[in-house]
């Protein structure tokens, strides 16, 4: 029954938005009035209704233009969402969950398509440079901005002014930024740090076994280093009481992975001078590669180093490996994205609560590219990279609709809970996410969390950083550098040679795709590393 409030609501909508598709010349489609919200303001919001698989979990609707309340209010019903996303679970499942929510309070019919990683940069990319509006909003890495950043309808002012957005961490508005315009919904925020087993490396018997062996004191590691002599000491013992060896790192190593994400943490500290400006990956003025410099290759050989303290199988670790081999305690540490933390902190987990977060290991020297010198000083250098994004297409018919989806997708409540579900791969990007508390409720004891909110937060203020390439082609440059570390770790090339041929790729690549296209996108990149 319509009450005084939705009547005002109505006469107030009396005049129809119409949404803008100029560029497409489609024609543009007429909203309806706002109906009345199925939801009270401040209602408590959970998934359980879908099923066992989801956490009983109520967080309260936060009122506001995304909130539950308000989404509820809008009439899509006749209209179709297209929404294209990466396979279940990770974000294409909250894509599919957020999606049925909509349909199920705004009466519109959304499509999700899920696709491999494999073939979602082009299942995107394809339809968008042909003008073609075959999906109306992306879910894809936020590293391939250079390549989609022509294709998108940058953010209006309305949901600018969200409370929610305006929370999001300074990084990650960076992140969803080109050329001076915001272009990706910010829905995800995803950064690479140190995790250690608390249980093994603060235990007083094995610090006095490591102190006897070593003759150093046994530590959350805080260079790479440190990392090695640790995973080398433990690498082969069993310290679970199970009967099976532990395993002192696990690392994505394989070729068609990530392993490029987990070479460039390594590769942070010694390449990545605070002193010098200009470009990590690349000359910004010359457009010469970096990448075969002496920072760079210094961490190729540690990281074939490391392979001793590899569990069997670890020399091709995709992502879910090192998700599980750390998660479920099989390696004593590991450095990559929130999964594997979460996986360990989930409630059934043998290392719940034993388990720590820290800053990337650093280095104690770091190469100067100017100088071409290395320089005795500490050095350590968070890497934001990847963080799932979201946008909507230029050609989108109904923008207003697809911005509403993703207004919804990113509310309060729906984060709240996603945050606490680790397949999803929706990891923290508000500040209100670097809430201890927050996830003291979840069963966190207090130094875990406080050891997880204090290392992902001060990476937002560091001034030293480094970001993912973000220019056109950035597969292409990715693939080369993967396959280089990947000869290394086979053996089949020394660390110099391989990343020698990497740095002939990559002129290759800059020369196909015209090297001013790329220096103008790396300029994005350089002024995010810089914090200028």
């Amino acid at each position: 029954m319509r009450n005084s409030s939705y009547k005002g609501v109505v006469a107030a909508a009396a005049v129809v938005a119409l949404t803008a598709t100029a560029c497409t010349g489609q024609n543009p489609v007429e909203n309806k009035p706002d109906k009345p919200g199925l939801f009270k303001p401040g209602s408590q919001i959970s998934y359980s209704k879908y099923g066992p698989d989801y956490p009983a979990t109520k967080v309260k609707d936060v009122p506001g233009p995304c909130s539950y309340e308000s989404i509820s209010r809008k009439d899509y019903s006749g209209q179709t969402l297209k929404i294209i996303s990466h396979a279940v679970p990770v974000i294409g499942e909250p894509t599919k969950l957020h999606a049925r929510q909509f349909e199920e309070i705004t009466g519109a019919k959304v499509q999700v398509i899920n696709v491999p990683f494999g073939e979602l940069h082009q299942k995107i990319l394809t339809p968008l440079q042909a003008g073609q509006s075959a999906y109306d909003v992306m879910f894809y890495p936020s590293l391939w901005v250079g390549d989609m950043a022509p294709h998108l309808a940058p953010v209006p002012k309305k949901y600018l002014d969200t409370p929610a957005m305006k929370d999001v961490t300074k990084a990650y508005m960076d992140v969803a930024t080109w050329d001076g315009k915001v272009v990706q919904y910010p829905v995800d925020g995803d950064r690479h740090y140190l995790k250690v087993r608390t249980d093994v490396l603060e235990d007083p018997k094995r610090q006095s076994a490591y102190k006897a062996a070593t003759g150093k004191e046994l530590r959350t590691p805080r260079t790479w280093a440190e990392y090695q002599e640790v995973a080398a000491f433990f690498s082969g013992k069993e310290v679970d009481d199970d009967e099976k060896p532990n395993f002192g790192s696990a690392e994505v190593t394989k070729r068609d992975d990530l392993t490029f994400s987990a070479f460039i943490s390594r590769a942070a500290p010694y390449a990545k001078h605070p002193d010098v400006k200009g470009g990590l990956f690349f000359d910004v003025e010359t457009m010469k590669p970096l990448i075969n410099t002496p920072g760079f290759v210094r961490a190729l050989e540690d990281m074939v180093k490391a392979k001793s303290t590899w569990a069997p199988g670890g020399a091709n670790f995709g992502l879910g490996d090192e998700i599980f081999s750390f998660g479920g305690g099989q390696s004593l540490m590991s450095y990559s994205w929130d999964d594997a933390f979460i996986q360990a902190q989930s409630p059934d987990s043998r290392i719940r609560n034993k388990v720590l977060a820290a800053p990337l290991p650093g280095s104690d020297e770091v190469y100067n590219r100017t100088t071409k010198a290395w320089d005795k000083k500490r050095n350590q250098v968070p890497y934001f990279t990847w963080g799932w994004t979201s946008a909507v297409a230029k050609a989108a018919p109904n923008q207003d609709m697809a911005f509403d989806y993703l207004c919804f997708f990113s509310n309060e409540a729906n984060t709240a809970l996603d945050l606490t579900i680790g397949r999803f791969g929706v990891n923290p990007y508000r500040n209100a996410h670097f809430d201890a508390a927050f996830w003291e409720k979840q069963g966190w004891d207090k130094d875990v969390a406080e050891s997880y909110v204090r290392t992902l937060s001060g990476m937002e203020k560091s001034p030293n950083r480094v970001f993912d390439l973000r220019v056109p082609g950035v597969n292409g440059y990715m693939s080369a550098l993967a396959n280089g570390v990947a000869a290394a770790l086979a053996d089949e090339k020394a660390p110099q040679r391989a990343l020698d041929d990497v740095a002939r790729e990559w002129n290759k690549i800059t020369e196909q795709i015209g090297k001013d296209k790329v220096r103008s996108a790396y300029r994005n990149v350089v002024a995010l590393e810089d914090n200028s």
